[in-house]
Parts: C-alpha cells; structure tokens; sequence
C-alpha cells in the first residue's frame, strides 16, 4: 500500500478514548485549515464504530462551523441518539480547543428488500480513455501561492480523471457541470464501512468548485477564498472506492457569497451508488493577502 493510502487508512482509524469519545489526527493535503472530507470521513468511522450490529450507513447531514487546525486533535462526541428495529441515528460534534467545529447526524439502516430505480449515468469516455492531468510546469509552479504549490505537487490518495479538464490556474467560463471519475489508487479491504469513509471523505473533492464554473475563477486564485458550509451525502448501493466511479456534479444557484452543488456517483458499469448536496461559501476579496482572513467563524 502506497503511503498516501495508507495514511488516509490511518487517519480514519481513530483512537477511541472512551465509549462515545473517539480522537483522530490531521494530515496537510496543501489547505490552510483541515481538509472538510477528511472531518466527514472521521465523523463517519466514529459513528460506525458506536453501532452493535451490521447496518451500513445510507445518509449523514453535515456542518462546518469553524476551520480546523491541522496541527491539533479532532475529538469526536458521539450522542447514541437511537436505536431501532431498522435505523440507528447517532449525531456527532467534533471538537478542538473547546470549540465545536462541526456537527453530523447520521443514519444506519439494516440490509433489507424495496422498489428500486436509479436515473441513468451520463454519457462519457471511460477513465482508461481519459489522460492523466498533466503536472505543473516548475516555472508557473514558482509565481504560485504557497498552499497551491502544496496541493499541487501532493501525491494524494485518489486519482482523478477529468471527463472535460479545465486549466484551473486560467479558468475560462463554463456552464456549472463537471464529470470526473476517481478511485483509490490501492486496493484496500473488503469492509463496507471503510470504503463508505474513504467515500465521505473522497465526496468534498470537485463538488463546491463547480459553481466556480460560470464566472472564471477559482480556488487558486490568491483572491478567491472558498469553504464549505455544509454537507450531505445519501449512500444507495454497494460499491467500491479503490474502482473508477464517476462523479457527476451540477451547480444549479449561487448568490450571496454562497455556492450550492449537486453530484451524483456512478460505478464503472452504470450503477448509481451514491448523491450529494453542498453549500459553500465563495468570495472574491480585494487583497490577495486578507483572503484567509474571511473563512467563516475563524475565530
């Protein structure tokens, strides 16, 4: 297993202090603060770990109130909200420094038979006919932004094929939809509940930066300050984050420095294994420098 897989393994096993009380660690991807999937991801595995028999997760509702620090603890309170002949709920509030900054509910249910139907996946290359994204050229590297260079030349542990790639560093205006296949770039166990934390964690990618799209910026620009707000994730099949998925994503409104997106995610062969919503906030500042200054509740 690849470092980076490996880690990313590493940061969803959290340690667990006490029976509702769990402590998770933070890794740098290149963001300023901590990376909102990785919270959602940590979130997840704590709440799971709380349940005493079999049920998978089918939905989590999410806040973000302040920005993480990546260089302190996350501690994960788990309230034991119910449990049922069918769904468990348990809501979680994740902590530093005595302060809440994120909150989730989350819903389990027991394997059981019901109607089904699926919209269909959209009409696209497959990954192995999509080329890589090329790196940055080491001269345009250099005039960027510190945290840029980070995110830029990480080794992360997903890969992400763009259906329709757009040179972020120069974004044209684009109707608000993207399609990108992804996957974990190691195999990985067979444990449902991992690859639904590696899914969490992998669903804060791509979505909020489609509502960029009609207006030419982006979250490398010095200026542009994004955050997510919120975020919800409803699971409705069986599936695998270490194989291509496809992320297809929408951006139906923005208005009032807030961003919301949509994305629905595909396997290989069509089937629809999961939906998002977020809301994020995006801003364009005057000074380049006062940009961090602006995430919301910061302090």
């Amino acid at each position: 297993m690849t470092p980076p897989v490996s880690e990313l393994i590493d940061l969803l096993s959290l340690e667990r202090l006490e029976n509702n009380l769990f402590r998770g660690q933070s890794r740098d991807i290149g963001t300023k603060y901590v990376f909102g999937g990785q919270v959602l991801g940590q979130a997840l595995s704590a709440a799971r770990a709380t349940l005493q028999d079999a049920r998978g997760a089918h939905s989590l509702h999410a806040y973000f109130l302040r920005a993480g620090d990546i260089k302190a603890p996350i501690v994960y309170q788990i309230d034991r909200t119910r449990d049922g002949g069918s769904f468990s709920v348990r809501r979680v509030t994740a902590i530093q420094h005595g302060q809440v900054i994120f909150f989730m509910a989350a819903s389990f249910q027991a394997e059981e038979p019901g109607a089904q139907h699926q919209s269909s996946m959209p009409s696209v290359p497959m990954p192995e006919d999509i080329e890589p994204s090329p790196s940055v050229p080491d001269k345009v590297m250099a005039t960027l932004p510190d945290k840029i260079q980070r995110w830029l030349s990480r080794e992360g542990p997903f890969e992400f094929r763009h259906v329709y790639p757009r040179d972020e560093l120069n974004p044209p205006k684009r109707p608000p939809q993207q399609q990108v296949w992804f996957r974990l770039t190691d195999r990985v166990g067979d444990a449902p509940e991992l690859h639904q934390a590696l899914l969490a964690y992998a669903s804060d990618f791509q979505l909020l930066g489609t509502a960029t799209y009609p207006h030419g910026i982006s979250y490398y620009q010095p200026n542009v300050q994004m955050a997510s707000l919120d975020h919800a994730l409803w699971f409705h099949r069986p599936f695998r984050a270490d194989d291509w998925l496809l992320y297809s994503i929408d951006s139906p409104s923005a208005q009032s420095s807030r961003g919301l997106a949509r994305g629905q995610i595909y396997s290989r062969d069509g089937i629809l294994i999961a939906s998002t919503a977020q809301e994020g906030l995006i801003r364009v500042v005057p000074d380049a420098a006062g940009a961090a200054t602006h995430v919301p509740a910061r302090s």
